[in-house]
């Protein structure tokens, strides 16, 4: 009896034992990503192409190592009034993928404080500074505040955002700054093992691991917002996600960037099952546009599609279920000029098949106004291929530069200025119109005070100095107009003009 207890100890323990070194690592095997200590490093926007057969025994130590020490706290601030904070804190992201019980926080997740705070993450991708977020973990902030994994803070300058992809580059004065490399996001392959790194509810440094569940993933939410210009081809995964990861890594287990985490779905305003991050390879571009040009260079095929389903084939006798369907195009377009008619189903960019909506903007926001594109497409039972020059929101192939603020102008004696975009950001308003000069105008028996910022005429939201002569204008004509706006200490006020 005791010798049969002994023996299966022994075999027990030997099981245990082998057990542990299957899972072990052999020394030397991990994936490594190099994280520099050379000042000189500069930001690259390289994909790295990346083996992704899973190691016997694989757990995600080395890609954490890599990656935890480039992923930053970002905390913004915001002096806008509650009111004000209200209409941007139930904004699309939050309404859709959080719930309308987050209401009384601020844009980001984390309940008002005084003038407001928020949390997002970042990820650091060069040496000497610069780091991506998502645009809406910054927009309207007032300050911007890096804390590094290693507890270093650093006051961040916003280099530039684009909205249309929830993109956005900070940069901070230091060096020396380890930072991941991008992977290559067009190799990953749905059921592929990969970690999220982030800030979630405050909690430094998180990691967290799950699949891809998903690639080329439209969820409507940039659509809603940027007036159909919004890029969506979503990498989904079911690592777990929740507020204040945005703007953080989504890594492979070589510990590359191939993804921005940016959005959940949910209905509790915790992560359920669903996250989705923007691809690296939409994310090196727009940073690349962003650093070199300050504004993105969005190329344009010109053309309005319907995906293709066995509806859409059978009303329109269609051969195929595969491709995007050509429902109508702009006859100055580049599309057009490429020779595309409506009816023709396109199938592929440059080779790579292109089924929704989604993969055929994935594909085309990779280039700038005038690259060239081989377009693949269906004319009837036809396979053809054109070559096509990309166009930008002009119909031309001239590069797109940041928009000058709007000029000053003088109205009814006063001046009437733009407002800095630091004082926008500072009082919460989006635009406006600010006022001086008034006691040698005809604004002077209005009760203005010099620096008045208008923001609103009637119901006409006041962008630039020139809404102001065009409402105040067509007011003349009418029993007059209110004029509402805010002053630089935030003091909102109301005047009324041409009204008895």
């Amino acid at each position: 009896m005791m010798l049969g207890l002994l023996a299966s100890a022994v075999l027990g323990g030997g099981v245990a034992v082998g057990g542990y070194k299957l899972l072990e690592s052999e020394p030397g095997n991990g994936a490594q990503t190099t994280v520099a200590s050379d000042p000189q490093v500069r930001y690259t926007s390289a994909l790295r192409s990346s083996t992704y057969a899973a190691p016997e025994g694989l757990n995600f130590v080395a890609a954490a190592a890599a990656t935890t020490p480039a992923v930053v706290h970002v905390m913004t601030e915001y002096k806008a009034e509650p009111q004000q904070q209200s209409r941007m804190q139930m904004d699309p992201f939050l309404r859709q993928f959080f719930g309308d019980q987050l209401e009384g926080m601020s844009p980001h997740g984390q309940r008002e404080q005084g003038g407001g705070e928020g949390s997002g993450s970042g990820v650091i991708i060069a040496a000497n500074g610069y780091i991506v977020t998502n645009n809406h973990v910054i927009d309207k902030a007032s300050k911007i505040t890096v804390v590094l994994d290693d507890k270093r803070k650093f006051d961040a300058e916003l280099v530039g955002a684009d909205p249309s992809t929830d993109l956005a580059v900070l940069k901070v004065k230091a060096d020396n700054l380890p930072f991941v490399k991008y992977g290559n996001s067009d190799e990953v392959k749905v059921g592929q093992w990969v970690l999220a790194v982030g800030n979630p509810f405050n909690l430094n440094s998180t990691v967290t691991a799950g699949i891809i569940s998903a690639k080329g993933r439209s969820i409507g939410i940039l659509a809603k917002e940027q007036n159909g210009m919004g890029v969506e081809s979503y990498i989904q995964t079911d690592a777990v996600v929740n507020p204040g990861n945005s703007g953080g890594a989504l890594v492979n287990t070589s510990g590359d960037l191939i993804g921005i985490n940016s959005a959940i779905s949910s209905h509790t305003g915790s992560f359920e099952g669903y996250a989705f991050a923007v691809p690296s390879s939409i994310v090196s571009k727009v940073v690349d546009d962003l650093l070199k040009y300050k504004v993105v260079q969005r190329a344009l095929l010109g053309v309005r599609i319907q995906e293709v389903d066995a509806r859409l084939a059978s009303e329109k006798k269609l051969n195929t279920l595969n491709g995007v369907y050509i429902q109508g195009l702009n006859e100055k377009s580049a599309g057009a000029a490429a020779g595309l008619k409506v009816g023709d189903i396109i199938t592929d960019i440059n080779g790579i098949a292109v089924n929704t909506a989604s993969q055929l903007q994935e594909q085309v926001s990779r280039f700038r106004p005038g690259d060239k594109i081989k377009v693949g497409y269906l004319r009837g039972a036809n396979k053809e291929v054109t070559s096509a020059t990309l166009f930008n929101a002009s119909n031309t192939t001239a590069v797109v530069h940041e928009l000058p603020a709007a000029a000053a102008i003088t109205y009814e004696g006063a001046k009437v200025a733009p407002v800095a975009a630091k004082l926008q950001n500072l009082l919460g308003i989006d635009g406006g119109a600010q006022i001086s000069g008034i006691k040698d105008s005809n604004f002077k028996e209005t009760g203005m005070a010099d620096g008045f910022i208008i923001t609103r005429i009637d119901k006409n939201a006041v962008r630039k100095p020139g809404d102001v002569q065009a409402y105040l204008d067509q007011a003349k004509d009418s029993s007059g107009a209110l004029v509402e706006g805010v002053y630089p200490d935030g003091r909102k006020a109301f005047y009324p003009i041409g009204r008895e």
